[in-house]
């Protein structure tokens, strides 16, 4: 008999629905006949690549998180006024979407910061389990001296995010809450051996591998023609050009690529870009170096910042050094920076436990 779970993943960005998929892949190993409805605005594709086990997508905004400029700059303008038109929930969408998730016969909803889905769980009578190193109450309530209109939304989240039934927090974690489990960070699991990934993307095996990453979002660099002039350093960008394309010694891929990005992760040297949550989860489970890029005014990157310099090896690159390319001068100090074994157990793993026991399934 199929157990079917509804799970609600937030569309700020990739990394809320890369750490939601590492659940799925932990969950549906633990129990093979699980089926999970998907409700997100993250494309379907990222599911399809990311996913083994059986689910079905649903096209629903979730939540709205910050509209962004570019990868490392929010306009909060445009959120304000997203968030005015998205909260408090409208009756008849809770309603409709409680009445899909009974339909499909959902055991529980699973929710990664998606506020949405705690109120149809409520609204459905199953129990909601919510999966954070954040939640948006605390992430608005740094932009209130911007604008006291923020507060608003902080006092409507709070509440929304306290209504959830059991409460899990992933490392690295903002806030500390009293909850149910708090996990090591919880990352994709690398399919393919590095030496194999290097061989395909015709890297030598003993090369030095550098990958430039934005956490899915395609970026423009200025910095790439200075790349071709480093010696003895291989590059991989991913989101930075239309197509697949080799220059020298410089792989430029699309935003959507054939290549598995937590294998891309754990076939190089070090890691350079933006310090989101999946890109410093898979950083820290391969346990390699990281060039790291803040946002100055996101809350969540002090947290990052912190865990990077406590919990990895890495050094911190302003934005805009990171978009001169200044920072190839500290290259060299990347580079040699130790890799750091990882002995405790993908978060994920624990959460699945979690998940199990509480639905009581085998």
């Amino acid at each position: 008999m199929t157990c079917a779970i509804a799970y609600f993943v937030s569309p700020h960005g990739f990394g809320h629905a890369a750490r939601a998929a590492a659940v799925m892949n932990a969950l549906a190993a633990r129990v093979p006949n699980v089926h999970f409805h998907i409700f997100t605005r993250v494309p379907r594709w990222f599911f399809a690549e990311s996913l083994q086990g059986a689910f079905t997508y649903h096209t629903c905004l979730t939540d709205i998180g910050l509209v962004q400029n570019n990868a490392l700059e929010e306009n909060l303008p445009q959120t304000l006024q997203r968030l005015q038109q998205f909260f408090p929930f409208d009756p008849s969408l809770i309603s409709n979407l409680s009445t899909l998730i009974t339909r499909y016969k959902c055991r529980a909803v699973l929710c990664d910061i998606a506020p949405l889905g705690i109120a149809v769980a409520r609204a459905a009578g199953v129990p909601s389990i919510l999966i954070e190193n954040f939640t948006w109450d605390w992430i608005y309530a740094g932009y209130t001296r911007d604008d006291a209109r923020f507060q608003e939304y902080v006092t409507y989240l709070r509440g929304v995010f306290r209504a959830a039934d059991y409460h899990i927090q992933a490392e690295p974690i903002c806030a500390r809450r009293a909850c149910d489990l708090v996990v090591p960070p919880v990352a994709r699991e690398p399919r393919t051996s590095a030496r194999a990934i290097r061989a395909r993307l015709g890297i030598p095996s003993r090369a030095r591998v550098v990958l430039i990453t934005m956490g899915g979002i395609p970026q423009q660099h200025a910095f790439l023609d200075r790349l071709t002039r480093v010696v003895g350093v291989h590059f991989v960008v991913p989101g930075a050009h239309r197509r697949a394309e080799r220059r020298d010694n410089v792989i430029l891929l699309p935003h959507r690529s054939a290549f598995y990005h937590p294998d891309l992760v754990h076939a190089s040297d070090v890691v350079i870009g933006k310090a989101g949550y999946s890109t410093v989860a898979e950083t820290y489970r391969a346990g390699i170096p990281f060039g790291f890029v803040s946002r100055a005014k996101f809350r969540e990157a002090r947290t990052m910042a912190r865990f990077i310099k406590t919990q990895m090896h890495g050094i911190e690159i302003s934005p805009d050094e990171f978009e001169r390319g200044h920072w190839l001068a500290r290259l060299d100090d990347l580079l040699a920076l130790p890799r750091r074994a990882r002995c405790e157990p993908n978060g994920a793993i624990p959460i699945a436990q979690f998940i199990q026991n509480v639905l009581e399934v085998q």
